[in-house]
C-alpha cells in the first residue's frame, strides 16, 4: 500500500512537473513573441529581382522592418517556376525568421502542373499574411508587333510569316498559364519562352527578342507608362484602376476570360502561433498605412486583410480551382 501511494505520489509529481513545464513553455513562447524579432528576418523571393513578387516583398518588408525595428532582408532564389525558393523555406527552421513571398504559382498552380513537387504547398507551410491580388497585363514589344488591340494582334499573329514568341517568368506561373489560355481561346500559335523571373523576360521583351507577355501588372505597368511596351488588355474580369484605359480580354472579344495572380507571406510548418499572429498583425498594419495603400493602388494591387486561417483556406481553394484550369488549358512543363 505504501509503495502504491509512493508511486501515485511520484506520478502526481511528474504530472505536476510536466504541467509546469508546459505552462513554462507557453509563457516562454508568449514572451518570445512579444520580443520578436531580435534579429533580421529573411523573405525569400522565389524569382529574380525586378518582378512583381520582388517588388511586393521589398515594399512590405521595408515597412514591417521599420515597425518591428529589425531589417527584413530580401533573398532572391529563382528556379523551377518558384519551387526552389519555396522549398528552401519549407525546410527552414520554423522560428519566424524565414518567410517566402508565395505566389499563385508556388502554392496553387505548380502542385497541379509539376509531376513531382519537392514540397506540399499545404502541409509544409504556415500561412502568415495575404499581401495582394493583381491582374496580369497583356503587353507587346513595339519593336516587333504593330497591333494596338487584341483583335489586331490575333490577326497580325496569324498572318505573320513567323510565330510570335511568348515570354513568361517561368513554367507554371500565372503569367505562363494566362498565355496558354489565350492561345487555346484564339488558336494563335506562340512558342513559350520561360525565363527565371519577370525582370529578364521584360528586358528581352523591351529589346524585341520576344514579342508578347502576360505579365503581372505591377512589374509591367511602368514600362507601359514609359512607352517601352504597349498594353493591349488586362486579364481580370474588370478594368484595373491602375490603368483604366486598357480594356479587359473579355471586352476584347474573349468573353469569360479571367486569370489573376496573388501574393502572400508563408513560413515553414510549425511556426509558433503567437509569432504568426504578430507577423500577420504587422503585415496588415503596413498594408493599411496610407503610403503602401497608395503605392499598391498605383501598381494595381488589391489588398485583402485576411487572417492566417483565412489565408490557408483561400490558398487551398485556389489550389483546387487551378487544378481544373491547368487540366483544361493543356499546359505542360517544357
Amino acid at each position: 500500500m505504501r509503495r502504491w501511494l509512493a508511486r501515485l505520489g511520484a506520478g502526481f509529481l511528474g504530472a505536476g512537473l510536466l504541467g509546469a513545464g508546459l505552462l513554462g513553455w507557453a509563457a516562454a513562447s508568449g514572451a518570445s513573441a512579444q520580443g520578436f524579432p531580435t534579429r533580421p528576418v529573411k523573405i525569400v523571393v522565389p524569382y529574380t529581382a525586378g518582378g512583381t513578387t520582388d517588388i511586393f516583398a521589398r515594399l512590405i518588408g521595408e515597412r514591417m522592418g521599420q515597425s518591428l525595428g529589425q531589417q527584413f532582408i530580401i533573398e532572391n532564389r529563382p528556379g523551377a517556376g518558384g519551387n526552389i525558393g519555396a522549398d528552401a523555406v519549407a525546410k527552414a527552421e520554423p522560428d519566424g525568421y524565414t518567410l517566402v513571398m508565395a505566389t499563385i504559382a508556388t502554392h496553387a498552380i505548380n502542385p497541379n502542373l509539376y509531376p513531382r513537387m519537392p514540397y506540399d504547398s499545404v502541409a509544409d507551410f504556415t500561412p502568415v499574411a495575404f499581401v495582394a491580388g493583381v491582374p496580369n497585363l497583356m503587353v507587346v514589344s513595339p519593336k516587333t508587333v504593330k497591333a494596338r488591340t487584341v483583335a489586331e494582334f490575333i490577326a497580325e499573329a496569324k498572318a505573320s510569316t513567323r510565330k510570335f514568341n511568348m515570354a513568361s517568368s517561368g513554367n507554371g506561373t500565372s503569367i505562363h498559364l494566362s498565355g496558354e489560355m489565350f492561345k487555346q481561346a484564339t488558336g494563335v500559335e506562340m512558342p513559350h519562352v520561360p525565363y527565371r523571373g519577370s525582370g529578364p523576360a521584360l528586358n528581352d521583351l523591351i529589346g524585341g527578342q520576344v514579342d508578347v507577355m502576360f505579365d503581372n501588372l505591377p512589374s509591367a505597368v511602368e514600362q507601359v507608362r514609359g512607352g517601352n511596351l504597349r498594353a493591349l488588355a488586362v486579364t481580370s474580369s474588370t478594368r484595373s484602376p491602375a490603368i483604366p484605359e486598357v480594356p479587359t480580354l473579355a471586352e476584347s472579344g474573349l468573353p469569360g476570360f479571367e486569370a489573376t495572380s496573388w501574393f502572400a507571406l508563408f513560413g515553414p510548418k510549425g511556426m509558433p502561433p503567437a509569432i504568426v499572429a504578430r507577423l500577420n498583425e504587422e503585415a496588415r498594419k503596413a498594408l493599411d498605412g496610407p503610403e503602401l495603400r497608395r503605392r499598391f493602388a498605383e501598381l494595381g494591387g488589391d489588398i485583402r486583410p485576411l487572417s492566417p486561417a483565412e489565408l490557408g483556406a483561400f490558398a487551398q481553394a485556389e489550389r483546387d480551382k487551378w487544378a481544373v484550369i491547368v487540366k483544361q488549358s493543356g499546359a505542360k512543363i517544357d
